[in-house]
């Protein structure tokens, strides 16, 4: 039974979120501010979190820096704000998914079933555990990124992303494809949020690095190829 933390100052909100989650078969645990629900969510007790932006204490986006430091646990950020710049801050900082309120609770509901099948999948790619294109190495069992022996800190959405596209080297992998392997079928949003994570992997690895490994290939989609 997957374990879910709520960080939530609205009493009534977080309330209507721990019923309707307990009714769905989860195990909820909640906190009214972002100190308290840090240390809930450092404790390893949970398989995802749900996350408002404007908290006491400490905000959802510095909650969400600093769990990013040691934790890879699904963050899902719930906030009244809808402006593009705090959807990109939260998704920066490491966010799974941004949900604005108010929203449907099966838009959520669904979003969560997504998320937690998504941390299930990551790193379960059939086949082998080494991968390797040019310097880039990926060791899918300890759960790890170099280029040329210097370690790349991904998120867990961007290694299930970059090793899809190492086990795909030289084939053009569409959009809808990103989202039913790393996503699920079931994702309920826009497909550009592949274009996000790939502007991600390239800040991380061709500029950060002066590689060029993922292309654009217009109209399609994106394809991993060794530089030459």
């Amino acid at each position: 039974m997957n374990r879910i933390l709520i960080v939530e100052d609205e009493e009534k909100i977080a309330r209507f979120l721990e019923l309707e989650l307990s009714h769905e078969g989860y195990q909820v645990g909640k906190a009214a501010d972002g100190r308290t629900g840090l240390e809930l969510a450092l404790s390893g007790d949970y398989d995802l979190m749900l996350l408002d932006l404007m908290l006491p204490e400490l905000n959802g986006i510095e909650v969400m820096r600093r769990l990013r430091r040691s934790s890879d646990m699904p963050v899902i950020m719930l906030t009244a704000r809808d402006a593009v710049m705090d959807k990109v801050t939260g998704l920066d900082m490491g966010a799974d998914d941004y949900v604005t309120k108010p929203f449907a609770i099966e838009e959520l509901l669904a979003r969560i079933r997504v998320t937690l099948r998504g941390r299930k999948n990551a790193g379960a790619l059939s086949g082998q555990t080494m991968l390797q294109c040019g310097k880039l190495h990926m060791d899918c069992a300890r759960h790890t990124v170099d280029y040329d022996g210097t370690t790349i800190e991904l998120t867990r959405r961007e290694f299930s992303m970059l090793e899809l596209m190492l086990r795909n080297q030289q084939i053009v992998l569409s959009r809808e494809q990103f989202i039913e392997e790393v996503w699920g079928y079931d994702f309920v949003g826009e497909t550009n949020v592949v274009d996000v994570y790939i502007r991600y992997l390239r800040a991380k690895i061709d500029d950060a690095f002066g590689a060029d490994l993922i292309h654009t290939v217009r109209g399609i989609g994106y394809v991993l190829r060794e530089e030459q």
